[in-house]
């Protein structure tokens, strides 16, 4: 397991982007998967960036772990800001006009749709997000 710990503002995204596209680099992800893996991850990251700390600057931890058979990356996002589970907030009604939906909601739908698993836990006074790709 590698891991990043960096002040959880919106310019160090390119500094946790790098990190993690090292390890997909080594994976032989394709560029495909590696761009949703990105955009997952930058929306998660400005959340937190966002409103973790609000209007303080925190820390933000970024675990990255690789398993075996099948290969699968796991990515883990660590915070000590104000708790919050993304998961428990209803999706949004995509079928609906974008001018007619509550804001808010869309970033994390996207990133359920995009990756294999995604799971929240608050655990020691630290918000834990956890997303899974299979890489192959």
């Amino acid at each position: 397991m590698k891991e990043l710990d960096i002040p959880a503002q919106r310019e160090n995204l390119s500094e946790v982007l790098k990190f993690i596209d090292v390890e997909l680099e080594q994976l032989g992800c394709s560029m495909r998967l590696q761009t949703a893996i990105d955009v997952a991850v930058e929306e998660i990251f400005v959340n937190i960036s966002s409103y973790a700390y609000d209007p303080e600057v925190g820390q933000a931890t970024i675990r990255v772990d690789v398993s075996e058979d099948p290969l699968t990356i796991e990515i883990g996002f660590i915070d000590s800001g104000t708790p919050y589970d993304p998961l428990a907030k209803p999706d949004p009604n995509t079928k609906i006009p974008i001018r007619e939906r509550k804001k808010g909601g869309l970033g994390i739908y996207m990133v359920k749709k995009s990756m294999d698993d995604i799971s929240y836990e608050y655990k020691d006074g630290k918000n834990i997000l956890t997303i899974k790709k299979m890489i192959s």
